[in-house]
């Protein structure tokens, strides 16, 4: 199996396959955001260029990606989505070292005993909010990204979700990849944002956003708390999610159909199908 860190040989010069592949890329870009209820809803400009430097393999190391919005936007779906259409493009074409996931979720701290303190989760939660960067150790995040983005393998923390918030450290081995995904709350916010080379917002209506979040709170059977988490989620999102709308890279719709968001991304690995197989003209 080939190694997908390892751009094939190429008889074209990197600069010279740049600027083909960005213009391929243009053309996709373009059509999508023009198109009936699209993924893409804007992207800086010089983007492009960028993703096109990656896939030509002018720049031959790993690129990281951070994909954050509000709570309910959508953001895990997507990652996950984007996640299982470049693994399924990997297998077909035996390319290894695809894609690397980190859990921003992974990195909130051991509190396990302030759990414990207050007799319950949800008794600790009352005073301990859990929807700020700072519940967060997004240094060691950061620290992380960048170890795999220069080809260092990393062990990784692993968070209890199920209302311990027990964090065991340097349980889960990451290698590096071609592409190192991250999705969260805080994952565009100032103490980690810099580690990632393409930074996307989830956007999403207020109305859309909100249906869902309750729909999940009945799931997770918040009863009479659903009101308050809401309100906190929202109050702390104005402050430190939605202004990293601002700083995105590219804009993503959280209401698009999930076969459209595949769908795009399996345009992009068309390109990189085509310079594997040397057809891209």
């Amino acid at each position: 199996m080939q190694t997908i860190l390892t751009p094939p040989k190429i008889s074209h010069t990197p600069k010279l396959l740049t600027s083909r592949i960005e213009m391929r890329l243009n053309k996709i870009f373009f059509n999508e955001i023009h198109s009936k209820n699209p993924v893409i809803l804007s992207v800086k400009p010089d983007v492009i260029k960028k993703i096109s430097r990656f896939i030509s393999g002018e720049l031959r190391r790993s690129c990281a990606i951070g994909i954050a919005g509000e709570t309910a936007s959508g953001k895990s779906t997507i990652a996950l989505d984007i996640i299982d259409t470049i693994n399924m493009f990997a297998k077909e074409y035996c390319l290894e070292n695809a894609v690397t996931r980190i859990n921003t979720d992974d990195y909130y701290f051991d509190r396990s005993e302030m759990v414990k303190k207050a007799g319950s989760f949800a008794e600790f939660a009352k005073h301990y909010d859990l929807d700020v960067p700072e519940a967060l150790e997004l240094e060691l995040m950061h620290k992380h990204i960048k170890q795999l983005v220069f080809g260092h393998e990393v062990y990784l923390p692993k968070y209890d979700m199920s209302g311990t918030a027990i964090r065991k450290d340097n349980v889960q081995l990451a290698t590096p990849s071609r592409v190192i995904i991250s999705e969260g709350l805080f994952t565009l916010t100032e103490k980690v944002a810099d580690a990632f080379d393409f930074k996307i917002y989830v956007d999403v209506s207020h109305n859309v956003q909100k249906a869902r979040f309750y729909k999940r709170a009945a799931e997770r059977h918040l009863g009479d708390s659903a009101d308050e988490v809401y309100k906190n989620a929202s109050d702390k999102a104005k402050i430190y999610i939605k202004p990293t709308l601002k700083t995105a890279d590219i804009v993503i719709s959280g209401e698009a159909d999930r076969q459209k968001y595949k769908a795009f991304i399996s345009k992009i690995l068309c390109i990189i199908q085509e310079l594997y197989s040397e057809k891209l003209v």
